[in-house]
């Protein structure tokens, strides 16, 4: 193909499947928790199918940019005197993804904390609606991600030549990748209940991400204040930081009971 001749190309190519993955990161941690649920011998495969039907999920929103990217232009207001804003399609979006990603979350915590054992008991009256049911969650939290992904996608690919070809090669790419490594980390994630109460923790704070990344699109204000987004990078570190100290944490609980 032509477009690969093309040095920038390569470099968007590269980059973009790169940032899909590390953006991914986020979406194995969600499937790891959701599929952990279901009998062991039908996690693998909720987790191939919901990641391939994610895949052309994906795909069908790319197809579907040019209206993504027009859902910037705001069709409601809000004008409450301390609180003002203008919502676009892309930051409702945005903003029930949040709430979805705090509520679930929180949901999560407080079965494994307080209910413990509830939803395994009844995953032997309805296993089929549970599998059904976990992989509609793989595609309801892919649809959240990819949104945010798809449009920083836009951002680094304008101006290239055959950029729709780009970004489908990098999701593709990226979901591969991502199909590779679910299954060992909801295993790892599965056998760890603190990685589990930490990575909903950390979903937690990716829907308060969401949040202000959707009050800033809003351009929202508050008591006459923007509202600013929280840098990924802060979120990353931060998460990067705490799985750190938990793994030292693991090794000490394992070398205490050797």
């Amino acid at each position: 193909m032509e477009i690969f001749m093309n040095p920038d190309a390569w470099i968007a190519l590269l980059t973009l499947t790169f940032l899909e993955i590390i953006l991914g990161i986020d979406n194995i941690i969600f499937i790891s928790i959701v599929t952990g649920k279901l009998p062991e011998e039908e996690r693998k495969r909720a987790t191939r199918i919901g990641l391939f039907l994610a895949m052309f999920m994906r795909i069908a929103l790319l197809f579907g940019i040019s209206l993504l990217v027009a859902m910037k232009a705001p069709f409601f207001s809000i004008d409450w005197g301390w609180f003002t804003a203008g919502f676009s399609g892309q930051a409702v979006v945005l903003f029930l993804g949040g709430l979805f990603l705090i509520y679930k979350s929180t949901k999560e915590i407080s079965e494994k904390v307080d209910h413990k054992g509830e939803e395994e008991i009844s995953l032997g009256k309805a296993r089929t609606k549970s599998f059904s049911n976990v992989i509609a969650q793989i595609l309801l939290i892919d649809l959240i991600f990819s949104v945010d992904s798809i449009l920083t996608a836009v951002g680094m690919t304008n101006g290239v030549e055959g950029a729709l070809y780009i970004m489908i090669i990098a999701v593709v790419i990226s979901v591969a990748v991502m199909m590779l490594f679910a299954v060992p980390v909801g295993n790892f994630v599965n056998a760890n209940p603190s990685i589990q109460i930490l990575g909903l923790a950390f979903l937690i704070l990716i829907g308060f991400m969401l949040l202000t990344e959707s009050m800033h699109l809003s351009n929202a204000e508050l008591w006459g204040q923007d509202v600013g987004v929280v840098p990924k990078g802060y979120l990353y570190f931060a998460i990067a930081f705490s799985l750190g100290v938990e793994f030292i944490n693991m090794k000490m609980r394992k070398r205490s009971h050797s």
